[in-house]
Formats: structure tokens, C-alpha cells, sequence
């Protein structure tokens, strides 16, 4: 497990910077209470979706692959992290959703192709 570390702290690290972009383009503070209020839910959603993914792939598990696994957290980290806004009274607007779906998707899976890329022309160049 040690090797997908950089994986899951990149995408730790990716959900965070999106809840700081989310809080900073509403002129919210960007103080530690108000940025895990706005970060948990997502980071719960993505938390699942590593388990769900390590669980339903652990024969062929890749931390880095964008399908299934990136696929598997974007989709996590949404739908988790909508759910637990909607449960914890947060707001779910359509276009805080739409907004959301783009972003999450842009990152988590965003990352993995294009390191993907790098590691293809690595080995086509070698």
C-alpha cells in the first residue's frame, strides 16, 4: 500500500485546493474551520472511493490508472461529498454541482492521464 501514498496524498491534496478555489471565488475565508467545513464532505466521498476501488480491483489494483480508479474517486467524491452537504444542511445547488462535477473531474482523473502520458513517452523514448 505504501507505493500508492503519493496517489492518495495528491488527491487529498487536489480536493483541498478545490474546496480553497470553491470558498475563495465566494469571497469566503480561508480559515481552517471554514475550509474543512467546505473540504470534509468531498474528502469523506473520496475516502469511500479509494476503499470501494481498492476493494472491487485488489487483484489489479492501480492508483494511478484514470480508469477505473480515477473514474471510481471523481464519481466518489461527488456524489459522497453532495450527500453528506445535503445531510449536513450545505448547499447543493445545480450549479455548485455542475461546478463540482467539472473540477473533481478535472483533477482526480486529470492527473492520472497525464501522468499516464509522461510514463508512455518515458518507456516509448527509452
Amino acid at each position: 500500500m505504501r507505493k500508492y501514498a503519493p496517489a492518495l496524498v495528491l488527491d487529498v491534496i487536489l480536493v483541498i485546493v478545490f474546496a480553497i478555489i470553491g470558498r475563495s471565488s465566494h469571497d469566503e475565508a480561508l480559515d481552517l474551520v471554514g475550509l474543512a467545513g467546505t473540504a470534509w464532505p468531498f474528502l469523506g466521498g473520496l475516502t469511500i472511493g479509494w476503499f470501494l476501488t481498492a476493494w472491487l480491483y485488489r487483484d489489479k489494483f492501480d492508483a494511478y490508472a484514470a480508469v477505473p480508479t480515477g473514474v471510481i474517486l471523481w464519481v466518489s467524491a461527488l456524489v459522497g461529498g453532495m450527500l453528506l452537504r445535503a445531510l449536513t444542511g450545505q448547499g447543493t445547488a445545480t450549479a455548485f454541482i455542475i461546478v463540482a462535477t467539472l473540477s473533481l473531474g478535472v483533477v482526480l482523473v486529470g492527473w492520472r492521464v497525464i501522468a499516464q502520458v509522461m510514463i508512455r513517452r518515458r518507456i516509448t523514448t527509452q
